[in-house]
């Protein structure tokens, strides 16, 4: 038998004037008659850690029932369609949260499980998205991403006795490195595709005003003839994607807010929250399917946000909101605040699900950790925390699930056992002290 199929490479991308646009997954990088599993093209395992603040209202969050087939209350009731891949986690406290400034050093200790020492100079524990990257995020062009909405939280997210490096990310590359969240669509979108290696080439670049996808349209034109009907169709998509998200940014860039009474904002961050945490969301999407990052870190909102959820009618501020005091008006209305949160990430994940990925889609091969590190936010306590797991985990996952663990179960024992689903050989990871079986 003699096969004569050519195919692309994995790292194949469009190049033009100094621009390159990477590539989506197509059957063309798979050689000829080779197990899809045996190549390069094989479906990667994808993490993202999404961080929201301010905990939940855990009456309106927490299952009644144990096991599979749970009911879904009004805050997670937006990840119903995805339950064949959800695993609800009860049980949990993060004991290295319970410092006395809250919000200053909640974020930062989520992902570590590890108290940081008391000083300005940060001191704490590598978080799990950074362990991670070091196992699966290396044969991508950035190992991981650290993205946010908020480019700083309120007053209370700082410390004088642990300053301000636990308060504003959920990353710690090492015990001493805090990794500022990209907050800025423009700026994030320039890191995934655009050019410039120093500040004057990123300011240059801004004022471009050709797309680039325009620049490389000759060359997607001449691939695209050579492709399938099935490869078409798929970059298609994926130029198209590119092409709209390029648009959203710069139709932001371009807008005249001079007559608009505005803080100072830098150009590119829509004005509007709930379009920015979308815009946001896609471009992580978007980095997945081109393959750019594997793992992501997400500040769905700031520690100590201020910011109101006009968009559902509720003018009120986020933190101010969290401290309902039990009563019952407050109460209702930060539990939509929270449910809207999980309806913007519900969206990401479904939108995942719409990706082919190897001879699935990409949800079946992304492990997405959702929570926070906050229990009551009226009480600032740490137990028992809101945490979920989505996706199929390349079949590691067994999904389905609403798993209620002993009271004060450390949080630790989850992250030990998603990096060990993951394949990362570690025993123990904060003050975690055992693996579960049922995830």
């Amino acid at each position: 038998m003699f096969i004569t199929k050519k195919y692309l490479s994995r790292r194949a991308m469009l190049k033009a004037a100094g621009y390159a646009v990477s590539l989506p997954l197509l059957d063309a990088m798979i050689p000829a008659s080779t197990a899809l599993s045996a190549t390069a093209a094989a479906p990667k395992l994808r993490m993202a850690f999404v961080y929201f603040p301010h905990g939940a209202v855990m009456s309106q969050w927490t299952p009644k029932a144990d096991g599979p087939d749970f009911d879904l209350p009004p805050i997670i009731a937006p990840l119903k369609p995805l339950q064949k891949q959800l695993t609800i986690i009860s049980g949990m406290e993060n004991k290295s949260a319970i410092a006395a400034p809250v919000h200053a050093i909640t974020p930062g200790t989520w992902l570590s499980c590890v108290p940081p020492r008391i000083s300005h100079d940060p001191y704490g524990g590598i978080t799990v998205d950074q362990i991670a990257a070091k196992y699966i995020g290396q044969d991508t062009p950035l190992p991981t991403l650290e993205v946010g909405t908020e480019e700083r939280g309120g007053e209370g997210s700082c410390d004088r006795n642990y300053g301000c490096s636990y308060g504003k990310t959920i990353s710690f590359r090492d015990p001493a490195t805090p990794l500022p969240m990209e907050h800025n669509p423009r700026k994030l979108f320039q890191q995934l595709f655009g050019a410039g290696d120093t500040a004057d080439e990123r300011v240059q670049l801004t004022r471009e005003s050709r797309s680039i996808l325009d620049l490389v349209s000759r060359e997607a034109g001449d691939l695209r003839r050579s492709l399938g009907v099935r490869d078409q169709a798929a970059l298609d998509d994926y130029l198209s994607t590119v092409r709209e998200i390029e648009r959203r940014v710069q139709q932001l860039e371009g807008r005249d807010l001079s007559k608009v009474n505005l803080p100072d904002t830098p150009a590119g961050i829509p004005s509007r929250f709930d379009e920015h945490m979308a815009l946001m969301f896609d471009l992580i999407a978007l980095a997945y399917q081109a393959n750019l990052t594997r793992v992501v870190s997400f500040m769905m909102a700031a520690e100590v946000s201020n910011q109101p959820y006009n968009f559902i009618n509720i003018p009120d501020a986020f933190h101010p909101l969290s401290h309902h005091a039990n009563n019952a008006a407050k109460l209702a209305n930060l539990a939509k605040v929270q449910a809207y949160n999980t309806g913007a990430f519900a969206k990401f994940a479904t939108k995942l699900a719409s990706l082919p990925d190897g001879e699935g889609n990409m949800l079946d091969n992304s492990i997405l950790v959702f929570g926070s590190n906050m229990s009551d936010s009226n009480a600032h306590n740490h137990f028992p925390l809101p945490m979920a797991v989505v996706g199929g985990g390349a079949g590691r996952l067994k999904g389905n699930r609403h798993l209620r663990y002993p009271d004060k179960t450390p949080l630790a024992n989850l992250h030990l056992t998603i990096m060990d689903r993951i394949g990362v050989p570690m025993e123990t990871l904060g003050d975690s002290t055992m693996k579960f079986t049922e995830i």
